[in-house]
């Protein structure tokens, strides 16, 4: 294929993954833009007679802006919500990822899929992290990708229901949404760049396992937690391109084989979440018996996956929604920095 033509091929790939992207958001669908993305990607990857890659520039900015948008939610207020319950929580976000391991492990008795790909397929948290991460540590991102965002998607559809008809949410009776009034996006843009930038090279020189994600994230997380940023956040138009980005990668390496090997592992991979959700929500009894806080906030906060619209439910349900994040953002960050662990761990062991 020559330049030209492969140029072209990219653009065309790129437009239809923003148009999906739009189609889906319209619908409702949560990570829109990632599952655009994703949707694209495959119908190329299926349909084209030359496998189609992205630049490799393009991925390590896709990564590293995604590490600037998880770092900057961590702020002090944030983690003082947690206040004398720092240590349950942390316990509750630990036997998490023990829970997780040990579906990745159920996950295995799939064949075709390797230790790695079943744990990431199923840690709870931090879908687009760890889709992002996948292929760097060793796993297959098709994989984890799909059953990733099976997981939140299901979640999506089955939390607002279990928290109203269980926990005894009141849809309409919070305040909704506080606008922080935050420095607007040409300052965003500017820490965005400088965290990707500066955070990049950092993590290389550390050699920190997949550089371009952890390092923005890490930088990004201290700006923000000492004040530095004001704030700042990544404009949400450039956080929507990261996501397609992020989806096309993985969606452009399906072939028909991964989806003969995804699709045998779904029944067993659709119990295997089931039970995930469900001991979640039983982790979440213990951590609303160990702080003394309400069953709802309890839940939101050990719902495994779907961040965004666990908040929406919190805040829309009359929930504490700043204990709730607090608890998600400490969850997401101690799954994303163990995850090369897991892997290093886990490829090491025969078989």
């Amino acid at each position: 294929m020559s330049a030209v033509r492969r140029w072209g091929d990219v653009a065309g790939v790129v437009v239809a993954a923003g148009a999906a992207s739009v189609v889906l958001d319209l619908a409702g669908l949560p990570s829109a833009a990632l599952f655009g993305g994703l949707l694209a990607g495959l119908v190329r990857g299926l349909g084209g007679r030359v496998r189609l890659g992205l630049p490799r520039p393009a991925v390590l900015a896709a990564q590293a802006t995604l590490g600037v948008s998880i770092g900057s939610l961590v702020d002090v207020d944030t983690l003082a919500a947690l206040g004398e319950d720092w240590l349950p929580v942390l316990l509750v976000v630990l036997g998490t990822l023990g829970l997780s391991l040990v579906a990745g492990l159920l996950l295995r008795l799939q064949p075709g899929i390797s230790p790695v790909t079943g744990a990431f397929a199923m840690i709870a948290g931090g879908a687009s992290g760890i889709t992002a991460m996948a292929r760097d540590l060793g796993a297959d991102d098709r994989m984890v990708a799909v059953l990733q965002y099976l997981r939140v998607l299901l979640i999506v559809l089955l939390m607002p229901v279990a928290a109203t008809a269980v926990y005894g949410a009141s849809p309409g009776s919070g305040a909704g949404p506080a606008d922080d009034g935050g420095p607007g996006w040409p300052v965003g843009l500017l820490v965005t760049a400088g965290c990707a930038v500066a955070g990049l090279l950092l993590a290389r020189l550390l050699r920190i396992p997949v550089p371009a994600l952890l390092g923005p994230l890490v930088l990004a997380a201290a700006l923000d937690l000492s004040g530095v940023s004001g704030g700042a956040e990544v404009p949400a138009l450039l956080g929507a391109a990261a996501f397609v980005l992020i989806g096309l990668n993985v969606g452009l390496n399906f072939d028909r084989a991964s989806l003969r090997t995804i699709g045998r592992a779904l029944p067993l991979a659709l119990a295997v979440i089931a039970g995930v959700i469900a001991a979640s929500a039983g982790l979440g009894a213990l951590l609303a018996a160990a702080t003394g806080a309400s069953e709802l906030d309890a839940y939101l906060a050990t719902t495994p996956g779907g961040l965004y619209a666990v908040l929406a439910t919190a805040t829309d349900g009359g929930a504490d929604a700043t204990f709730v994040l607090a608890v998600q953002v400490l969850r997401l960050f101690v799954m994303l920095g163990t995850a090369p662990v897991v892997a290093r761990v886990l490829r090491a062991r025969p078989g």
